[in-house]
């Protein structure tokens, strides 16, 4: 497939237009960012990491009946996706109170919730993505009232797969982050699934396998990203 002109940047990944109107190409980078972009840096090899990670989760998923805009892994830094319209809204999934939600309620970082927590926030780096609800939502005309509902019921049965999927490899699903788009009328998973945007514990030792080792300085981060790539890849 011909990669032609850039048609977005952003902190992680370029997307290019290819030979085919319907179809991009999604390039993710080495660059990380955290702090909304105030910290900056490089993991070596996140890229064709991340890559080969969401190819991976993209792959079950579709098998799972959950269609996305993943439609082949075409080198170690590139997939091929569907071009999709996205939802100007991210909806966190959390199993574990952790991150924002632990400091925000002044509970501690760990704690185990009795039922999985969605959260809506607007896509917006200038605003610092804030938290909204299905009244703001349907008031700015952001989404309708059937995606709304469509995105949470496919947040809940990405969760239920995506928990056991790691559990079964030793890894606690904490927390992870999901984006939609528009292909036509038809509502499709989009963007990316990958140590960047999920909080992955070891089962055992409660060890960061994610981005937050890149956030908080605790060093590790390339051997972090690389040992959960190979415990899916099994």
């Amino acid at each position: 497939m011909e990669r032609r002109e850039q048609i977005y940047e952003g902190k992680s990944k370029i997307l290019y237009q290819t030979s085919q109107p319907d179809k991009v190409i999604v390039y993710f980078k080495d660059e990380a960012t955290a702090g909304d972009g105030l910290k900056k840096g490089i993991i070596k090899g996140k890229g064709e990491i991340n890559c080969t990670f969401s190819s991976i989760i993209f792959k079950k998923l579709e098998k799972k009946g959950i269609s996305t805009h993943f439609i082949d892994q075409i080198s170690g830094n590139e997939m091929l996706c569907w071009k999709v319209k996205i939802v100007p809204i991210e909806i966190i999934v959390r199993n574990v109170a952790a991150g924002h939600l632990a400091s925000r309620l002044g509970v501690p970082e760990g704690t185990p919730l009795k039922r999985a927590i969605l959260e809506q926030d607007l896509k917006n780096d200038e605003l610092h993505d804030p938290m909204v609800n299905l009244w703001h939502i349907l008031a700015f005309g952001w989404a309708t009232k059937s995606e709304y509902e469509k995105m949470n019921e496919i947040s809940i049965k990405v969760n239920n797969f995506l928990k056991k999927f790691f559990d079964q490899r030793g890894i606690i699903l904490v927390d992870f982050k999901l984006e939609f788009g528009k292909k036509g009328n038809k509502l499709l998973l989009a963007d990316e699934i990958t140590p960047d945007g999920c909080r992955l514990w070891d089962k055992e030792t409660k060890k960061k396998l994610d981005k937050d080792r890149f956030r908080r300085d605790m060093g590790g981060i390339e051997e972090a990203y690389q040992e959960v790539l190979s415990r899916i890849q099994n």
